[in-house]
């Protein structure tokens, strides 16, 4: 898909400079006035756009007001202009949604996030061992929860994220991330475990069973809770 205009997908969401839209779209009434008029459609700010500051050619390098468009509001925006620049745009965003909106992509979303959320762990566990001794019950948590890589069964895991266990390896087998082998055990996919499960050794002392478990990971914990509250 060639890039017609450029896409931001660094943020929770994608976004397009309204500068850049305007400038494609060849509106020939100046970029203040045309976006103005173009918010009198209802777009709400904080909802539909955000305003920023970036400097443009034509000002000489000194900051000016641009605005980050959500693709709901560039797809609006395209049909309201009536042109062929405009059809075309508003496809080229129908393509970037669909390709936003895919399992990959939303997968791949959710173990960022959640390796982000495994590092602000170990930090705040680290800020609360230095700066805080009455706080080291809860250091020693985010320590044990991270550090030592505490792994949970799928059983223990549904309990944390407060779905049936049912419920829970349901969605797992659907999703596609964990399989039944031949003998009923759960076992993940490789192409996407990504660090979120482990397998383990395990034995039953009671009956003699010995053989391997899959345990899920801090990060796998934390990339299913992203996924199941619909990121």
């Amino acid at each position: 898909m060639n890039e017609l205009v450029k896409v931001d997908f660094s943020k929770s969401e994608p976004l397009v400079s309204g500068r850049d839209l305007h400038e494609f779209l060849k509106v020939e009434t100046r970029y203040n006035d045309w976006f103005k008029r173009m918010c009198a459609y209802g777009f709400s700010e904080g909802v539909d756009f955000y305003s920023i500051l970036s400097k443009t050619q034509n000002t000489g390098g000194r900051p000016s007001t641009d605005h980050q468009l959500t693709i709901p509001m560039a797809k609006e925006l395209c049909m309201l202009q009536r042109t062929e620049r405009g059809k075309q745009a508003r496809l080229y965003f129908l393509e970037i949604e669909k390709a936003w909106n895919t399992p990959e992509m939303i997968m791949s979303r959710a173990i960022k996030m959640a390796d982000v959320t495994i590092q602000e762990l170990k930090l705040e566990n680290s800020r609360l061992l230095a700066d805080n001794t009455s706080m080291l019950p809860k250091a020693e948590y985010f320590d044990e929860l991270v550090d030592r890589n505490l792994l949970t069964n799928f059983r223990d895991t549904a309990k944390a994220l407060k779905v049936k266990e049912k419920v829970f390896i349901q969605f797992l087998i659907k999703k596609k991330y964990v399989y039944r082998d031949q003998k009923g055990q759960l076992k993940p996919y490789a192409e996407k475990n990504n660090g979120l499960f482990e397998i383990k050794e395990a034995q039953n002392n009671k009956t003699g069973w010995v053989g391997t478990q899959t345990l899920i990971t801090p990060k796998g914990r934390e990339t299913f809770r992203l996924l199941l509250k619909g990121i």
